[in-house]
């Protein structure tokens, strides 16, 4: 992750072309054999940081709590993950802008975000497979107005710390993970520990994925990517009715009809 957020740091500073492996390496305090140990191209190098970003998501939909419909718990995971302030500070969100429009401009920069969005689905996919196992599928779909499930304006501030904007900053499909001195860990499934609800789901026993549910998974995904990315092309700030929270809970709300189901839907 250290590597990772030097990547970033160089890659925003100076310019993808202009960055070197080796430049990365001593911007890191490492030697370039160390480097290559880790990565095998200077573009790899900030795939911790978009997988952190997507993971922080991911497990947001995870510790939702049980009570939400699967729409609910991803629109949910939306408001606590891209809401500046929620974790996430508005200066960061502009270090998240900067990495996302590097990987559109560069073919071996959008392939290292891509296989990082795919990764993500999988884990999503799991991550629904157990919600709907634990709660039943009565509460696949749309839940109901008193789910208790408060309706957050894009740009409320759910409670949390502002959080200190720094080069490092995670970057994934499904967000951004702020702090560059804090620790994220490596980016994969399970890497990042999750704070769960007393009313969350558990995690008891392993939940079949089925087909329905990658497709689900994926549908959601995409919805959050795209918002994204469309924001990150954008000069809308963070924050407000074009904000990447805006966006994203307006697209995954234009699937509210959508089955998500509890399989093959």
């Amino acid at each position: 992750m250290e590597i990772a957020r030097a990547a970033a740091a160089l890659f925003v500073r100076q310019g993808l072309r202009a960055t070197r492996a080796e430049d990365i390496a001593h911007a890191a305090g490492i030697a370039p054999r160390t480097f290559y140990r880790y990565f095998a191209t200077k573009e790899e190098a900030v795939a911790p940081l978009y997988a952190a970003g997507a993971q922080r998501w991911a497990e947001a939909v995870r510790s939702a709590p049980a009570r939400l419909s699967v729409p609910e718990a991803l629109e949910h995971a939306v408001r606590h993950t891209f809401t500046p302030g929620a974790g996430v500070s508005v200066a960061s969100w502009e270090w998240v802008r900067t990495l996302i429009r590097l990987a559109d401009a560069s073919p071996a920069l959008r392939k290292v975000w891509a296989e990082v969005c795919q990764a993500s689905e999988h884990t999503l996919a799991e991550i629904l497979a157990h919600r709907i196992a634990s709660t039943g599928s009565r509460n696949a779909g749309v839940g109901s107005a008193g789910s208790g499930e408060a309706e957050a304006g894009p740009g409320d501030d759910a409670g949390c710390g502002e959080a200190e904007a720094g080069p490092g900053d995670d970057a994934g499909c499904g967000g951004a993970e702020a702090g560059p001195g804090d620790d994220a860990g490596s980016g994969q499934a399970g890497g990042v520990e999750a704070r769960r609800d007393n009313d969350a789901p558990g995690l008891t026993a392993p939940a079949p994925v089925t087909p329905g549910l990658r497709f689900a998974a994926a549908v959601a995904g995409t919805a959050v990517r795209v918002a994204v990315e469309s924001w990150a092309t954008s000069s809308s700030p963070p924050s407000g009715p074009e904000g990447p929270a805006a966006l994203a809970l307006r697209n995954l709300r234009s699937l509210r009809d959508f089955q998500w189901g509890d399989g093959e839907g």
